[in-house]
């Protein structure tokens, strides 16, 4: 999924963007890259920042 997407369909999701120091939020590349791009982009653990987006998520949708 694109991480513009992800920002769009879940806003929770952008803390976990700003944690995770990406500077993704407001990049015109965020409607370009995935999940998956943006992790290996930033050298994140993509486990670890998949489990913090979907936690803000659920947490969320709770």
């Amino acid at each position: 999924m694109l991480v513009d997407e992800v920002m769009s369909r879940w806003p929770e999701t952008i803390r976990v963007f700003l944690d995770f120091r990406f500077m993704c939020v407001g990049c015109p590349i965020a409607c370009f890259h995935t999940v998956a791009d943006a992790s290996r982009e930033h050298f994140a653990n993509p486990d670890k920042f998949l489990a913090a987006l979907r936690e803000a998520i659920e947490t969320e949708g709770a």
